[in-house]
């Protein structure tokens, strides 16, 4: 793999953070949320900022924006300097002057960055209305020009578009657009690839390094992701519990790590080499799907529309223990698979078999009952569990609507709770006293509280780092050897389907175009689809957990 091996020694510092402190306002006593923070970025240098949830990041990346909340936190030590200045020392007016032209930030998700009742178009040009003096049709050149270098395609439709009209790799090139039209210094970069999948991010990574090296921009990258940090980086730097505990080139970095806590974040990178199949031997299958189709309306509101084929001639079965993995890009249909399955959609057309019951037809009455046979975990714990319940309250709910007696259900609360490695006392807790990972365990304990046959897991860890994503995919795994729950697992990322999965199913425009053994999709794929997604993962040829290259890819 060819690292980046550019010397940045002579080449001036756009950004210098020297013994950066910040402390939640009001609150000297607690222990800093930075502490001593200090990096620099060289012009044209990518930089990037790693570290767990928590770990101080997109506090970093707030604070040089000036956009840390007021009256939550507060910088109280320190320096950022920027041309000269101490943008600690700036005012509101002086720090708004600043943005967009010497410093820009691209966000996570674009679609809450945006405004969804505002052109895009319009919306990059409000960049301009602020910070220059051109005339209407000098902006609207300028932004068809800056959408062009992002390779946003058919540029004049796209500029009279809303963002609910584009797809998510299009939003974040508007994002990109609107943060590089007025040619920053600094580019800030806020784990804008996590949501999307490989072949976009790559995509997106390869248009961030082509106009920082058109623009000589400078890049502070923010991720937890080690594929796209051996990808980008120069300069890596990591940071645990507001503190950097090592910094070194990327290269350096992954072959030599020094910290303890660096090696453990490599080492919890799954790898892209399928695991070993398991010896378990093949039951009766407890769920069946059949010649699924599922097809959105062929009207629209004003006119006739054709009808969009979400899900066509889809079939698999899950033996009981065994775990098959969809895997695919947005709008491959995916999650619609999942969604008919759990009949949180009607599908047009085709069986779907749980636990020996017929259910695709059933009414929304007959399949209560069913429900029980097939739970599912979504993607973000904390929107799919009620912020004012309990967590008892939540993992009994289920026990309680299929009659179990409060007691009962409070007690195998309690011991799911154990089972999912959380203290039994968090049944008195809620969802915002615990982490991302441990949410999505209590997501994961109240699914199994229903005893189900089958369990959906939707992206369930994408949103996670990897170490709690390790963490997460070790209990899926013990949970189904202990209880011999079938799973079915949604992910865009190559690297979870190749630890987590026994078979691997393709799809691309709603249709299977691979379906195999884990081993045979991933180690030696037959359609060239499949070949793309493999070819896009980042930082494919590196063996993190043992700091070396692969002989071969």
């Amino acid at each position: 793999m060819k690292f980046k091996t550019r010397n940045f020694d002579d080449v001036p510092s756009v950004l210098e953070i020297e013994n950066l402190t910040v402390r939640l306002a009001g609150n000297e006593k607690a222990a800093p949320v930075l502490d001593r923070v200090s990096l620099t970025i060289r012009q044209g240098e990518t930089v990037c900022l790693v570290g767990e949830s928590g770990s101080g990041k997109s506090v970093t990346s707030l604070s040089v924006m000036g956009l840390l909340p007021r009256g939550a936190l507060e910088a109280t030590g320190g320096r950022i300097g920027l041309e000269g200045k101490n943008l600690l020392d700036l005012g509101p007016q002086a720090m708004r002057d600043m943005r967009a032209r010497k410093i820009s930030m691209i966000f996570q998700e674009p679609m809450t960055a945006l405004n969804p009742v505002i052109r895009v178009g319009e919306q990059i040009e409000e960049v301009l209305n602020t910070h220059t003096k051109l005339s209407t049709k000098e902006k609207k050149a300028r932004v068809l020009d800056i959408m062009n270098q992002v390779h946003l395609p058919d540029v004049e439709r796209i500029y009279r578009s809303y963002p609910h009209q584009l797809s998510g790799g299009q939003r974040q090139r508007i994002m990109i657009a609107m943060a590089l039209i007025l040619e920053p210094q600094l580019l800030i970069a806020d784990e804008p690839t996590t949501a999307l999948d490989v072949t976009t991010q790559q995509q997106i990574l390869s248009l961030i390094a082509e106009l920082q090296e058109k623009h000589g921009t400078a890049v502070l990258f923010i991720t937890h992701d080690m594929g796209v940090v051996a990808e980008i980086a120069d300069t890596v730097h990591v940071m645990k519990l507001g503190r950097i505990v090592e910094q070194a080139p990327v290269e350096e970095l992954l072959r030599r790590p020094r910290e303890e806590y660096t090696r453990e974040l490599l080492q919890a990178v799954p790898s892209l080499t399928p695991r070993a199949a398991r010896d378990t031997p093949e039951g009766e299958p407890v769920l069946s799907v059949n010649s699924l189709q599922k097809v959105y309306g062929a009207h629209g509101v004003f006119k006739r529309t054709e009808p969009t084929k979400a899900a066509t001639d889809v079939n698999f079965t899950i033996p009981r223990g065994r775990t098959l993995g969809i895997v695919g890009e947005s709008g491959s249909g995916k999650s619609t698979v999942a969604r008919c399955i759990m009949r949180l959609i009607d599908p047009t057309e085709g069986e779907i078999r749980v636990a020996d019951q017929e259910i695709a037809t059933l009414s929304r009455r007959a399949l209560r009952p069913l429900r029980r046979h097939i739970q599912i975990v979504f993607q973000d714990p904390f929107r799919s569990l009620n912020p004012r319940w309990t967590i008892g309250r939540s993992l009994v709910e289920g026990p309680l609507n299929m009659g179990t007696d409060r007691k009962a259900a409070l007690s195998r609360a309690r011991e799911l709770l154990k089972l999912v490695g959380l203290p039994d006392d968090a049944v008195d807790r809620y969802p915002h006293q615990f982490s991302g990972g441990q949410r999505q365990r209590v997501a994961i304990a109240r699914a199994i509280a229903m005893e189900p046959d089958v369990l959906v897991a939707d992206e369930a860890v994408s949103a996670l780092d990897v170490s709690v994503q390790a963490q997460v995919l070790d209990l899926l795994d013990e949970l189904q050897q202990k209880l011999g729950i079938a799973i079915l697992f949604i992910t865009h990322d190559l690297r979870v389907a190749a630890q987590i999965c026994d078979e691997v199913v393709v799809m691309q425009h709603g249709r299977v175009v691979e379906h195999d053994s884990a081993a045979n999709v991933l180690s030696a794929p037959r359609h060239a689809y499949t070949r793309a997604l493999i070819d896009a993962a980042p930082g494919r040829q590196w063996d993190f957990a043992n700091f070396r290259e692969l002989e071969s890819v």
